[in-house]
């Protein structure tokens, strides 16, 4: 219920930023170059200049501390007379974050810096509600709310939504029902109790590219936050979008400088362990810590490349297939082969990397004399002519060509598809060995267009099409040799 503003202390003319309120309130943070430019966004959220975000964070990296726990007593702080929510996946859950925040607004620390925003203490005053679903500022009209997902919020308007973790876990978020009831309960009731100039955050790991966030990407314009001009230029109605990746994967921006395969938080979760969880399920891993779900009923090879433990004793022939990368953020892809007498190709060595033309022409050249090949083949149409050459300079043995691909790249992948899991073979262990091209094999998606990377895909493509034509004779046209 509304409550007529007292008189007492006033809130400080100057409040302090995020950042510096997280670190009186909860001085045992130890906040990492990633957080501070997350508490960064989240004071243009708590400050309105930005009234709708969404935020995906790996497990265990923060997130809800920031967003749950500290964001809602800052915006009390800020405006006693904000009506905050917390929704996710449980009651019990949201309601512990309620007890979070309480325990932030009742602390010396932010009395200290927010006098005018106080709670209920005890049975004083009597006439204000303080449980652990809802408490109320004295003499001000704001408060916070907790409710579990698909919770009631009748006759309750609200300022400012922050939904956290809807989903508990995999199980719940790869269930139709359950997924279709969430999107339900958010345009029944949180949705309904929201005006023109409330805010709204969603921030969880995403579990399944139909999820609620997935759900809002398809409707409504999403804007992906790469640098902090954009937090002062958002469109009405848009969604800003902030992504930090485990391991760093997208071209660096403003916000996220990180060179690539580098952790977001090295001395919690370091680049090797990711590397493990990576391994034991790829389409996991891009889902929960990348925050690039992919339904495993949308895969175009899934987990479906058969594996050998060594190579059969007829080989008829040695090859390699190499597309160098179209920009800065693509990979090159260079595969070594052998083809047995059926016809079936042993991929026996790879270079899949991001790495500048000058250090990748030396890691191809040294796999093609080490994998025994005689003959390698160049995708020419982004500068590897001059790869090839090179290439050449570095392998003298091998005899390097290089051909214009004049093939549709969407075509190509999709009807070569089938062929490529039946005829290829990958060395058993290669999720270790080469995991960044295991994990895009495996999580490429039917749907081309959402793909973010197509290099591994492309070239197993290109070596279907020159070893399956006429049972592995060649078929190119315009090849030249150097």
């Amino acid at each position: 219920m509304p409550h007529a503003a007292d008189s007492g202390p006033a809130q400080p003319e100057d409040p302090p930023s995020f950042e510096t309120f997280a670190g009186l309130v909860y001085p045992f943070l130890e906040l990492q170059c990633f957080h501070r430019n997350y508490y960064r966004v989240l004071e243009a959220f708590a400050r309105g200049r930005v009234r709708r975000l969404i935020v995906t964070m790996p497990p265990q990296h923060g997130k809800s501390v920031g967003a749950t726990t500290l964001l809602p007593a800052y915006v009390l702080g800020l405006d006693p007379d904000c009506r905050v929510a917390i929704a996710s996946y449980s009651g019990a859950l949201a309601s512990k974050f309620n007890r979070r925040v309480q325990r932030i607004l009742e602390s010396r620390e932010y009395g200290d810096i927010f006098p005018a925003t106080t709670i209920k203490r005890g049975t004083r005053p009597p006439n204000y509600i303080r449980t652990a679903d809802e408490v109320e500022i004295i003499g001000r009209r704001g408060g916070l709310l907790s409710v579990g997902r698909e919770g009631s919020l009748t006759g309750n308007r609200v300022d400012c939504f922050i939904l956290d973790d809807l989903y508990k876990d995999a199980l719940e978020a790869n269930s139709p029902l359950i997924r279709a009831n969430c999107w339900e309960w958010y345009t029944s009731v949180v949705r309904t109790r929201m005006h023109n100039t409330s805010r709204e955050l969603i921030v969880f790991t995403r579990w399944h590219e139909e999820d609620l966030i997935g759900t809002i990407m398809a409707r409504e314009p999403v804007v992906e936050l790469t640098c902090w001009s954009q937090l002062e230029t958002l469109q009405p109605g848009q969604w800003l979008h902030l992504n930090f990746e485990a391991l760093k994967a997208s071209p660096a921006t403003e916000l996220d400088a990180r060179a690539p395969g580098e952790a977001l938080w090295e001395a919690q979760h370091g680049a090797e362990l990711l590397a493990a969880k990576r391994r034991l399920d790829p389409l996991q891993f891009e889902a929960m810590y990348q925050g690039r779900p992919s339904a495993r009923e949308g895969l175009l090879y899934g987990p479906n490349f058969a594996e050998y433990d060594r190579l059969p004793h007829e080989i008829v022939r040695y090859g390699n297939y190499t597309d160098t990368a179209d920009t800065g953020d693509d990979y090159l892809c260079s595969l070594s082969y052998a083809v047995d007498t059926d016809g079936v190709i042993h991929i026996t060595d790879a270079v899949y990397s991001r790495e500048a033309m000058e250090v990748t022409e030396e890691l191809v050249a040294g796999m093609l004399v080490r994998s025994g090949t005689r003959q390698a083949a160049v995708e020419s149409n982004n500068g590897g002519r001059g790869f090839a050459r090179a290439v050449q300079r570095l392998a003298p043995e091998v005899r390097v060509e290089w051909f214009h691909q004049h093939g549709n790249k969407e075509a190509r992948i999709l009807s070569n598809a089938a062929t490529a899991i039946h005829l290829l073979r990958f060395p058993r262990g290669w999720n270790q060995r080469w995991p960044e091209l295991y994990a895009h094999l495996t999580t490429y998606r039917r749907q081309f267009r959402a793909n973010r990377w197509h290099d591994a895909a492309d070239v197993i493509t290109g070596i279907v099409e020159r070893e399956a034509a006429d049972g592995g004779r060649r078929k190119l046209c315009g090849v030249r040799f150097l």
